[in-house]
């Protein structure tokens, strides 16, 4: 997909202020017990998803992320279909008071490339 300008700049402005990780480092946090958040249209998620992972869109996740995940220091990995949504999700969680939020960059794409188990 060819994103626009504008939006590619709030990303990477966005991706100053954001911790990102590996496919290999999130497998190995879940593995550890982070939570794992598709963060994607629920259309996307229905199609596949990260097996493990829980769906809060983005458009939700900051009114229903303390319902979700009350605890504000646990550990958070957020995806979506390339690593661009997850970012400036993550962002606000940041923002709301996380402390240990982080981005899987390559997002869906990647994961279900690489052969990382799915649903």
């Amino acid at each position: 997909m060819q994103h626009a300008p504008g939006f590619l700049a709030l990303v990477e402005a966005t991706r100053q202020r954001v911790k990102e990780v590996s496919i290999a480092e999130a497998r190995a946090r879940l593995a550890a017990g982070a939570w794992f958040i598709d963060v994607r249209e629920q259309s996307e998620w229905v199609a596949g998803h990260a097996a493990g992972a829980v769906y809060v869109g983005k458009g939700v996740i900051e009114r229903d992320i303390e319902a979700l995940v009350p605890d504000k220091d646990a550990e958070i990995i957020l995806y979506c279909g390339g690593g661009f949504r997850s970012v400036l999700a993550a962002d606000a969680l940041r923002q709301m008071g996380y402390t240990n939020v982080a981005s899987m960059a390559g997002g869906w794409r990647e994961w279900s490339a690489g052969g990382a188990p799915t649903e």
